[in-house]
């Protein structure tokens, strides 16, 4: 049978009690008040995020710097790491290697490699069509030295592991708690999509959202969204470098 802990004096509970026996505290009120803080969380999590988004906006804005980058990103995971202690022991649990079936797994590693090929030519095709310009990722890290190292990291690793931690991972337990699983993954994944601040990168990374988001329930684990995350963002990347390198050989 399913139980719950007295927030007062801790006595063990069935969830069906209106009253904790041993101290008579209202067990909806407590209820109530850990859906409130819960609610909460969530509701920190996207402004302290929306922050930190707009205020990068601005600031990459007027100029860009190897330092500036690497400050953005440790701040990112910071926030993300910071908002997971309030759920520690239940993020914790996620990094367990799951049991998939291999041909289940197969399939799974597969789909970033499509979705990378289709994504990255129908955003450039509509990016030519709407403004006649397009945005190659790799260009942004060309003047650092060792350009490819500090794209990957910053592109093909760190989105991975502290976007899956931090959407997947913190923001879908505390919206679990609040609301159904189908409703969860949607929420996770609409916000995952609002927060890169894009209508056009929009129409792909819900849908992509949705995948991760599902993924995490079936297997309660974050390793293989971080896996097709990662796999995902570096044919992009690396699609950038070649195309960016192909322009260069063509002078």
């Amino acid at each position: 049978m399913n139980t719950m802990v007295c927030q007062t004096c801790n006595t063990s509970l069935e969830t069906v009690a209106n009253f904790c026996p041993n101290c008579g505290t209202s067990i909806k009120k407590t209820k109530l008040k850990e859906r409130n803080e819960h609610l909460n969380l969530v509701i920190a999590f996207y402004i302290v995020m929306l922050v930190f988004l707009i205020a990068n906006y601005f600031l990459y804005q007027e100029s860009s710097s190897l330092v500036q980058e690497i400050a953005t990103e440790s701040v990112f995971a910071l926030i993300i790491v910071g908002f997971t202690f309030f759920d520690f022991k239940n993020i914790i649990k996620l990094y367990r290697f799951p049991k998939v079936d291999l041909l289940a797994l197969i399939g799974y590693l597969l789909i970033p490699f499509a979705s990378a090929f289709v994504v990255y030519y129908s955003v450039e095709f509509i990016n030519v069509q709407l403004s006649e310009e397009t945005y190659n990722y790799y260009l942004g890290y060309i003047d650092y030295p060792n350009p490819m190292f500090w794209a990957i990291l910053f592109i093909a690793i760190f989105p991975p592991i502290f976007e899956e931690l931090g959407f997947r991972g913190f923001l879908y337990n505390q919206l679990n708690k609040i609301t159904s699983t189908k409703v969860t993954i949607i929420l996770t994944a609409f916000i995952f999509a609002l927060v890169h601040f894009s209508i056009i990168s929009l129409l792909w990374i819900f849908p992509f959202g949705l995948l991760l988001g599902y993924l995490r329930h079936k297997y309660n684990t974050l390793w293989i969204g971080m896996i097709i995350h990662f796999i995902h963002n570096f044919i992009v990347l690396y699609l950038d470098y070649y195309y960016f390198d192909s322009t260069l050989l063509e002078f």
